[in-house]
C-alpha cells in the first residue's frame, strides 16, 4: 500500500516504513504526526483518488528536526561593480511513516522451515567463534611502545597492518621499510629511530 500526501506545498509518495524529510513542522522529536492532506491511496489494483483530498490520513513519527546543506547564492551584475554573496540553509523535519489509512505494516512470521534452517546455519558459526576465542586471546603481541619513538597511535597503525611483535619489526627488509613508510606516512621514521636495531635487541630479551 502506498499514498501520495501533501505537506509544506510539496507532494510525496510514501509507503509504511519510509523515512523522508519535509518542510519544517512545529513538532518535537518523538512526536506523532497526522498528515491529513492525502491525495491518493493505492493498494494493489485498487486506487482511491481524492477530490482534492481523501478522508483518510497518514500517520508518522518525528525522527528529528534539522537544517539542510548550505546553498550558495551569488548575484553578479556585469560592468556594474556589483557582486553579492549569500547563503541559505533550509529547515526540515524528518519523518518515518508508520500507518496509511489506519493500516500499519504487517510483520511476516518466519516459516518453521526457514526458522529451523537459520538456527542450523547459525549453530556451526557460533561454535567456531567460541573455539576461536581462546586461540585469539592466547596469541598476544609484544608491547611495541617499548621501541623508542613508537607511541599508542603508531602501535595502532602497525597492528592495523598485522605487525604486533618485535621479531616482525626485526625482520623488516629495505622493501618492507619503504612500503610501510609510504602506507603509514612515517617519513623515514623507521630508519631514523633505528626500529630494526631496537626490535632485534628487545626480541632477544
Amino acid at each position: 500500500m502506498y499514498a501520495v500526501v501533501k505537506t509544506g506545498g510539496k507532494q510525496y509518495r510514501v509507503v509504511v516504513g519510509d523515512k523522508l524529510k519535509v518542510e519544517s513542522l512545529d513538532v518535537q522529536e518523538g512526536d506523532k504526526v497526522t498528515l491529513d492532506q492525502v491525495l491518493m491511496i493505492g493498494d494493489g489494483d485498487s486506487v482511491e483518488v481524492g477530490t482534492p483530498t481523501l478522508a483518510k490520513t497518514v500517520e508518522a513519527t518525528v525522527l528529528s528536526n534539522g537544517r539542510g546543506k548550505k546553498l550558495r547564492i551569488v548575484k553578479f551584475r556585469r560592468r556594474q561593480n556589483s557582486r553579492t554573496r549569500t547563503g541559505h540553509r533550509q529547515n526540515y523535519t524528518e519523518l518515518e511513516i508508520t500507518a496509511i489509512g489506519g493500516k500499519a505494516a504487517a510483520k511476516k512470521a518466519a516459516s518453521p522451515k526457514k526458522a529451523a534452517a537459520t538456527e542450523k546455519a547459525a549453530a556451526p558459526k557460533a561454535a567456531a567463534k567460541k573455539e576461536a576465542a581462546p586461540k585469539k586471546a592466547a596469541k598476544a603481541g609484544d608491547d611495541l611502545s617499548k621501541i623508542s619513538g613508537v607511541g599508542p597511535v603508531i602501535v595502532g597503525k602497525l597492528e592495523g597492518l598485522g605487525i604486533n611483535t618485535f621479531q616482525q619489526i626485526a625482520d623488516f627488509t629495505a622493501e618492507d621499510i619503504t612500503r610501510i613508510d609510504e602506507e603509514l606516512n612515517f617519513k623515514g621514521r623507521i630508519e631514523r629511530d633505528e626500529w630494526v636495531k631496537q626490535a632485534t635487541e628487545l626480541a632477544k630479551s
